[in-house]
């Protein structure tokens, strides 16, 4: 486990190291990248980045988190300021689009690396999950059997939408329609019992 710094000094130096080993693997790739590359984009010597870390993969790890804080948690905040569920799902299915958009190489590189390694996947499991119990929170859950399991569904076709929309992008497809049915098809299974 790395060793979390108290002094001012040392903290900023951890978090460039983040930030910077971060951003260079998702340029770059992963596993193209070593140690040595990270401290030199970061202007620390290599033996600086080991007193706060045992290997890249827990400056990975870091900058995912960091990542998932930033880019992806915001959008959590998205259902704490509206009460209209067809609004929310419009602004999370805007708001996963301009993200994806933001962060198109760091997105493809943590996708991957989620295939490889357990650690990284559980960061987005668990932001799925916190994504599905705040809707869940927001319409209740009386009367509507199976909602874990249709709220995992709706942000399945919000991420395929995304994809859709900045990876394929298929120029004889109407995406305006595409958001528009994706919202209809959740409205319709949130408010089916």
């Amino acid at each position: 486990m790395s060793r979390i710094p108290t002094q001012k000094r040392s903290i900023e130096k951890r978090d460039k190291i983040i930030e910077k080993g971060f951003q260079l693997m998702c340029e770059k790739g992963y596993h193209n990248i070593s140690t040595p590359d990270i401290a030199a984009l970061a202007g620390v010597s290599t033996g600086i980045i080991y007193q706060y870390f045992n290997d890249k993969k827990e400056i990975f790890i870091e900058g995912c988190k960091n990542y998932s804080e930033n880019i992806l948690y915001p959008v959590l905040n998205l259902i704490d300021n509206s009460n209209n569920l067809e609004t929310i799902i419009s602004d999370i299915i805007d708001a996963f689009i301009k993200n994806h958009t933001i962060s198109k190489k760091a997105h493809e590189e943590i996708m991957a690396m989620s295939h490889l390694y357990s650690d990284v996947e559980n960061i987005f499991l668990n932001f799925e999950l916190e994504l599905t119990n705040k809707i869940i929170n927001l319409i209740g859950e009386n009367n509507n059997s199976n909602i874990k399991e249709k709220i995992h569904i709706i942000i399945g076709l919000i991420e395929n939408l995304c994809h859709e929309i900045i990876y394929h992008n298929h120029d004889n497809l109407d995406y305006e329609f595409m958001k528009k049915e994706t919202v209809n098809i959740a409205l319709y299974m949130l408010k089916s019992k």
